[in-house]
């Protein structure tokens, strides 16, 4: 992968953030951390699970090692091997293993999007799918105190997911594709 490529994963993947999860209010906790520059932002070059595991095992450390106030929470694309959504949900489900394994659970928790993501039961046109969606799969490290914070500060956090999904069926497809938050290589 080359630099350009990997500035231009980093662009979309922050557009998606700014545009879709900040702008829509998808994630109400999400603009405080953009804005206070702790939102890391990286890129697997690995297109195998062993791989990305890896890498997301080295994004885990990193967040570990530096303060909250520094690195709130990490955004790791996987722009290769895992187009397919049901691929991409074992290798989600291998990454919460990897939190097990390295007891790390209750302190860090792992989030997933996926451009072709498709609630259970849901037809995959349902524009509450588009909740979880973003330019490439993506693996989130959330740090468990910082989300107890902002679910605290935040009266109505339950209610949160169906305020997203009548906001997306609201703004319908043609609302979407003009956020242009798709990738763009």
């Amino acid at each position: 992968m080359t630099t350009r490529d990997h500035d231009r994963i980093v662009a979309d993947t922050r557009a998606w953030l700014e545009r879709a999860v900040i702008g829509l209010n998808l994630c109400p906790f999400a603009k405080a951390v953009h804005a206070k520059g702790q939102v890391h932002y990286a890129v697997s070059t690995n297109d195998d699970f062993a791989g990305v595991l890896e890498d997301l095992h080295a994004e885990l450390q990193a967040l570990l090692h530096l303060p909250a106030s520094e690195r709130d929470t990490t955004l790791l694309a996987v722009p290769r091997g895992f187009d397919d959504f049901l691929l991409f949900n074992e290798l989600v489900r291998q990454g919460d293993r990897l939190l097990a394994r390295e007891r790390v659970q209750g302190i860090v928790q792992l989030a997933s999007f996926h451009p072709r993501f498709v609630f259970a039961g849901a037809d995959e046109d349902d524009m509450g799918n588009f909740s979880n969606r973003a330019p490439y799969p993506t693996l989130h490290l959330l740090r468990e105190d910082s989300m107890d914070r902002a679910v605290a500060a935040f009266p109505q956090a339950d209610a949160i997911f169906g305020t997203n999904i009548e906001r997306l069926r609201q703004l319908g497809r043609n609302g979407w594709d003009a956020l242009r938050v798709g990738a763009s290589g």
